[in-house]
């Protein structure tokens, strides 16, 4: 039977494929409208979103470290200094594997343990968005050519130039300089973020320290545009940073260089100041350390050295040290007796070579051991008499003594412009109550009338004090920086002291230039052949109590245990350019130790000085004399500040004496 054919229904196809085509054109329009409506929502509606987004990947807003003050001492030397150099940082954003880029990093360049610490250290402080983190300080121009040369294989480092600090003087001004060094973490949460968000350096000692307000500057910004690779392209906006404010000292960059010498291997302090103006001169605290070192951070093993040394390099004597000031006390404590009454000019005792108290069987030893003899107050402060002031200080009482005192600043802080000075201890009978929890004893009065027991003071107290005597009472604030020299007002605080009888002042300037300058004077030897009067006071202050019936052999002595060698004075004993402070520690004698020192300092200072005023007036007198000789110019001559005549205004009255071997004073 045959197959039936079945014929082809061509309309029906044509419905079918018609309707397809529809079907599928729908779908195409639809998707068209769904694209074209995300594409109007991304470019149109989301454009400032996404355009934002963008900029964020290409654009990156960069802060700007600004210039750091410069330090100069008084006559313009420069103290601290920016220096270019290379450092290597790390964009850990842009770093694929950032403990692969580390070891990377370690093959190509010399790096030790301790920057890969602090480079982990800083990874885990607080930073901004592709913010470059240190990872190397100072590299070498190897070093620089092994980074170009491997760019291409390590994302995210990257190499910039940076300022950073130099002292050019070393340890010399370590301790009134300071250092910067890097910002720790408990810095970050006390200093503002914006203004620190470039800077990787803050003040940590010193003026440095002080001033930081004042020589950090404030932050710029420019808008950089990077590649994929995170390579700055090029800058599309710049806001320049503002430089730090540099800072003059009133320091003598010759002077302490000067001072720093002649202490050499001792340890101990100077200081010296413009009675002035409160200006330091001079401060040093032996041993040193330099504070390059600190910078861009020390090695662990370095600074263990320098914290663990015995010496004790990182403690700033001059400002922090606390001595006994021994005899150096002495002019205090008689202003004090004359003023309370208790003692006059004229009044004498009869020193045996001891002071007993009543119903005490102890010998409140001289440093003489037969005696003076018949003492007077001017007798007892040219020779030192211990006697004299162990009596003084036992009929005057410690408190009145102690209320007197602090008018010099004994027992507090002296106001200068530097962190951490101490109060020093002028004690006072409340204060041992409150201390220790007893009494104040008679015995401990002579004590303090010498010095010794429980008073305590800094070189720099000692010198501000010194420099109050030497201005009759006028007692300026110390101070390092030349606030002028920045346009700043300088702290008005003055303090005036009045004495009952202002003759007093005089009469014990006198009496201490004939320390210097008399034939039984304890500092004689240092007095000889200036040109100039000079007033001071030795003094030798205990570290080893000796037992009642003992007498005192250095050479029996650990070194550690000897004596502290003191030393204060003032020049020229009218109207005074420089008071000074010098304390040996272990030195011996004062007299034979810190007196010389001084001498030479003040020589130094006084002859400068002098020939500084020759030069102005020079100068003001060519001035003058072609002013006369212009035609059409004011015929008035101006009077000329002839300055400080040296030679004449301190001529030594005192026969120069004729020395022979005697037993060493204090």
């Amino acid at each position: 039977m045959a197959k039936s054919i079945g014929i082809k229904d061509n309309f029906r196809e044509l419905r079918i494929y018609k309707s397809r085509a529809l079907y599928a054109l729908t779908v195409i329009l639809i998707l068209a409208v769904v694209l074209i409506g995300r594409l109007f929502y991304l470019q149109v509606v989301e454009h400032k979103r996404f355009i934002t987004l963008s900029d964020r990947n290409r654009v990156h807003l960069e802060a700007i470290a600004p210039t750091r003050g410069l330090i100069f001492d008084r006559n313009g030397t420069l103290l601290a200094e920016n220096q270019p150099s290379y450092s290597l940082r790390i964009v850990k954003e842009r770093a694929e594997d950032l403990e692969k880029t580390v070891l990377q990093l370690t093959t190509l360049i010399d790096v030790s343990a301790d920057e890969i610490k602090d480079f982990q250290k800083r990874l885990k402080q607080k930073h901004r968005p592709f913010e470059a983190i240190p990872f190397k300080f100072r590299l070498t121009e190897k070093e620089i050519a092994q980074i170009a040369v491997n760019r291409h294989r390590l994302a995210g480092v990257e190499v910039s130039a940076d300022l950073i600090r130099h002292y050019p003087h070393d340890s010399k001004f370590a301790h009134s300089v300071g250092y910067v060094g890097r910002i720790n973490e408990k810095e970050t949460q006390r200093v503002d973020p914006t203004q620190y968000r470039a800077t990787h350096y803050i003040g940590k000692t010193g003026i440095e320290r002080y001033y930081e307000h004042l020589m950090h500057g404030e932050v710029g910004y420019q808008k950089i545009e990077t590649n994929a690779y995170g390579r700055v392209m090029k800058i599309l906006e710049r806001q320049p940073p503002v430089p730090g404010q540099d800072i003059h000292l009133y320091l003598d960059a010759e002077l302490q260089k000067r001072a720093d010498s002649l202490l050499g291997d001792h340890t101990g302090a100077i200081v010296a100041m413009d009675p002035n103006t409160g200006g330091i001169l001079a401060f040093v605290s032996k041993p040193g350390y330099n504070p390059n070192y600190f910078v861009t951070g020390i090695s662990q093993s370095r600074y263990s050295a320098l914290r663990d040394s015995e010496h004790r390099p990182l403690f700033n004597r001059a400002l922090q040290g606390q001595y006994p000031p021994g005899s150096t006390i002495k002019p205090f404590v008689g202003l004090a007796g004359l003023e309370e009454n208790v003692i006059s000019w004229d009044f004498k005792i009869r020193d045996p070579g001891w002071y007993q108290l009543d119903k005490d069987e102890r010998f409140y030893r001289d440093w003489k051991k037969q005696g003076h003899g018949t003492v007077n107050l001017e007798k007892a402060i040219i020779q030192s008499c211990d006697t004299y002031f162990y009596n003084l200080a036992h009929h005057l009482g410690i408190d009145p003594l102690h209320d007197f005192m602090v008018q010099f600043n004994f027992g507090t802080r002296t106001g200068i412009d530097l962190y951490s000075e101490p109060n020093g201890l002028m004690p006072s009978s409340q204060w041992k109550k409150r201390a220790k929890g007893v009494i104040w004893y008679p015995g401990e009065t002579l004590n303090i009338g010498i010095g010794q027991g429980y008073m305590l003071t800094t070189p720099l107290q000692l010198t501000a004090a010194t420099a109050t005597l030497g201005n009759m009472g006028r007692a300026v604030v110390p101070k390092m920086a030349n606030f002028e020299s920045f346009g700043i007002e300088a702290p008005s605080k003055e303090n005036i002291i009045t004495l009952k009888d202002q003759a007093d002042w005089q009469n014990m300037i006198d009496a201490m230039v004939k320390v210097m300058h008399s034939p039984r004077g304890t500092a004689r030897r240092s007095g000889l052949n200036a040109n100039y009067r000079f007033a001071g006071k030795t003094g030798t202050s205990q570290v080893l109590g000796i037992k009642q019936n003992e007498e005192y052999d250095e050479t029996k002595i650990a070194l550690k245990h000897r004596d502290h060698a003191l030393f204060v004075g003032f020049a020229p004993a009218k109207d005074p350019q420089i008071a000074i402070t010098v304390i040996v520690e272990n030195g011996g004698g004062g007299g034979a130790t810190a007196a010389p020192m001084a001498r030479k300092i003040i020589d130094l200072y006084l002859n400068n000085l002098e020939n500084q005023q020759s030069k102005q007036a020079n100068s003001e007198s060519a001035t003058i004399e072609l002013s006369a000789e212009a035609p059409n110019r004011v015929n008035q001559i101006p009077t000329l500040n002839p300055g400080l005549n040296l030679a004449a205004l301190n001529k030594v009255p005192f026969p120069q004496p004729h020395l022979t071997k005697t037993a060493e004073l204090p």
